[in-house]
Parts: structure tokens; C-alpha cells; sequence
């Protein structure tokens, strides 16, 4: 069983970076819709943390998975194809995950920003930095290096979040230790090996975003 289990391994890590990676984009935009002057871009990112961080996770998950086939379902009979239709577990996963991600990064990255030091803003752009170079070599970097500490954080969650999707049949590393406890009769060597690689997974990626951390906070102290 230990191929099983390490190819349910890699969808649960595939699930987590795709979800994150998604949340992170979701996070930006949210981060700039509840940084922003107008009131109702304000109130619609104000909406989506509030919503997505106060709905049980597996919730969302349930919502997507049978809201998404109905209305992919409604799209695909509008359009002449009778039937049903379902985007896969995975997808629907990555998008439940990146949703949720999302809310939590948007606060990260909004934290962050207000963190900035004006000053050196303001510098770049009585030297004549356009937007653009502002964003890429003072903001970007700096906002970053701020996010961090709470990105970690948020990537632990996705990472555990993602042993919810066994419920809409993504055979991911909590499922596939369920199969194998219930075929052989040994709930506690697989569902221990679950826990161990969980662990194993958490702690390395763990380690990456502490030595990112480190060289950014290395590079801007300089």
C-alpha cells in the first residue's frame, strides 16, 4: 500500500499548492478592494473575508461541489448538451481551498501593506519611479517580506484543508489511508502513516517559507 499512499500524497501537496497559489491571487485582489478609496469596492472585500472566514471550511467545499454541478449542468442543457455535468474533484477542491485561502490572505497581504514605510515610497517617486517600478522594487518585495510570517500560517491550514476533500470522492491522502485501514484491518498503522506524512509535507514546506523569510528580512536590512 505504500505506492497508494504516496501518490494520494502527492494529489493532497498538488491540492494545497494549486489551492494557495489561487488564494494568493484571491488575496491580492481582495487586499486592493479593502485598501481602496471607494466604498463599495471596500464593502465587496469586506463581503468576501467576512463570508469566507466565517463559513465552516467544509462547507465551502459542499457548496462548491454541488452548486458548481448545477450550474455547469444548467450552462452545458442550456447549450443543447442534455445530462449532467461536474467539473472533477480535484478542480473543485483547488477552487474551495483557493477560495478559502483567499480570505485569510487578503488580511496578510492588507497588514502588510499598511506596514510599509511611506517614506521610502514617497523617495522612489521624487527620484521619478514610475507605478509600476514602485510596485516592483518597494512595494512588492516589502509586502512580501511582511506576509510571510502570516502566509506560513495560511499554507498550514490549505494543507490540512485539503483532508476535507475525501468527502466530494477526491482520493487524497486522508482517503486513501481510509481505504487501506478498511481493507486490511489496521486503522491505526495507516491513519498513523497519514498523520507522519502530513507532518513530513507541513514541516519541509514549512522550512522553505522560514529561509524566504529570513533572505528577504536579510536583503532589506542591508
Amino acid at each position: 500500500m505504500g505506492g497508494p499512499l504516496l501518490r494520494a500524497g502527492a494529489i493532497t501537496l498538488a491540492a494545497a499548492v494549486c489551492g494557495f497559489l489561487l488564494g494568493s491571487l484571491l488575496g491580492i485582489c481582495g487586499a486592493g478592494l479593502k485598501l481602496s478609496r471607494s466604498a463599495f469596492l471596500h464593502f465587496v472585500g469586506q463581503f468576501y473575508t467576512t463570508v469566507f472566514r466565517g463559513v465552516p471550511e467544509i462547507l465551502v467545499v459542499y457548496l462548491f461541489y454541488f452548486g458548481g454541478s448545477v450550474v455547469l449542468t444548467k450552462v452545458m442543457n442550456t447549450g443543447g448538451f442534455s445530462g449532467f455535468y461536474s467539473l472533477p474533484s480535484l478542480v473543485i477542491g483547488v477552487i474551495a481551498i483557493g477560495v478559502v485561502s483567499g480570505a485569510y490572505q487578503t488580511e496578510a497581504f492588507r497588514s502588510a501593506y499598511l506596514r510599509l514605510d511611506r517614506g521610502q515610497i514617497e523617495a522612489g517617486a521624487s527620484c521619478g519611479m514610475s507605478n509600476f517600478l514602485l510596485l516592483r522594487r518597494i512595494i512588492a518585495p516589502q509586502t512580501l517580506r511582511f506576509a510571510l510570517p502570516a502566509l506560513g500560517n495560511v499554507w498550514q491550514s490549505a494543507l490540512k484543508e485539503t483532508s476535507l476533500l475525501s468527502v466530494i470522492g477526491l482520493v487524497e491522502l486522508l482517503r486513501q489511508a481510509g481505504t487501506a485501514a478498511g481493507s486490511t484491518r489496521q486503522p491505526l498503522l495507516f491513519y498513523a502513516t497519514a498523520a507522519v506524512m502530513f507532518l513530513i509535507i507541513g514541516r519541509l514546506t514549512g522550512l522553505v517559507l522560514s529561509r524566504t523569510e529570513r533572505r528577504l528580512a536579510k536583503a532589506w536590512s542591508r
